[in-house]
């Protein structure tokens, strides 16, 4: 284990500068699933994970932990047991969602180009230049809410990858694979390993981040009930994905099924 002394002057150096601004930073992290084969130096791992640990926690217990890898022997025999679960779980998800149907064989279709990304993704899995396991030190037994101790730090070890020119994308590909992690990294009982994320320096660029119209995401006085406010700034691009715009919650009672609409 290093000591402090080991990186005394790591720390007399202070964070590196942001190459974009917050709100830009927020409207273009996308997802980024292809890396150039380059390292992330320790200058850079330290200002992610510095500002992931800024994330707020339930009565700032800061009960969320980081596993970073990349390059040991450890790092490597855990990218390959995730690698592995990824390519199965990508193997059924191509297979059962139809990426090889309908607009799937259209080449550059939005469907094709996913299903390409993924693909590659996954077979280079044991590429990624830095693996991050997102864990949660319980305290009290699992709850549906304790992923708010615990996301909020994995959107902001995101957000600084984008800040400082990397990128990364979150996913559950350890699940598959947990008894095999945990005992390989020594993981104790209690803690919820939270995600996967993989980070690296993108091969292509950022965003921007596409999503639905605000007016659609966004209510005001009541469910459905849309501000003025709710306008999205000019040169907006949008996404077909999500739920159809006439869903209907689950469970809602026929009164709030027609207001849904």
């Amino acid at each position: 284990m290093a000591s402090d002394q080991d990186h005394e002057p790591l720390a007399d150096a202070p964070l590196p500068a942001d190459v974009v601004g917050l709100l830009e930073g927020i409207g273009s992290t996308r997802a980024i699933r292809r890396y150039r084969d380059e390292p992330v130096p320790p200058e850079a791992l330290r200002a992610m994970l510095f500002a992931a640990t800024r994330a707020p926690s339930g009565s700032n217990r800061q009960p969320f932990r980081f596993l970073v890898l990349t390059d040991g022997p450890k790092a490597q025999q855990a990218k390959a047991l995730i690698g592995d679960a990824a390519r199965r779980i990508w193997g059924n998800k191509r297979t059962n969602d139809g990426y090889d149907r309908g607009s799937g064989v259209v080449e550059d279709s939005p469907k094709a180009r996913m299903a390409a990304t993924m693909q590659r993704y996954t077979d280079r899995f044991e590429r990624v230049p830095v693996l991050v396991l997102p864990c949660l030190v319980r305290y009290r037994d699992p709850s549906p809410l304790e992923g708010a101790s615990v996301y909020p730090a994995c959107q902001n070890l995101l957000l600084a990858a984008r800040a400082l020119g990397y990128g990364g994308v979150l996913t559950g590909f350890h699940a598959m694979v947990e008894a095999e992690l945990r005992e390989l990294l020594e993981v104790p009982e209690g803690v919820f390993m939270a995600a996967t994320i993989t980070i690296g320096k993108p091969e292509g660029g950022h965003g921007p981040v596409r999503r639905r119209p605000l007016r659609e995401l966004v209510y005001g006085d009541g469910w459905g009930v849309v501000p003025e406010w709710a306008v999205d700034p000019a040169g907006t691009t949008h996404t077909q994905a999500g739920p159809p715009k006439d869903t209907t919650p689950m469970g809602a009672a026929p009164q709030e099924a027609e207001r849904a609409q």
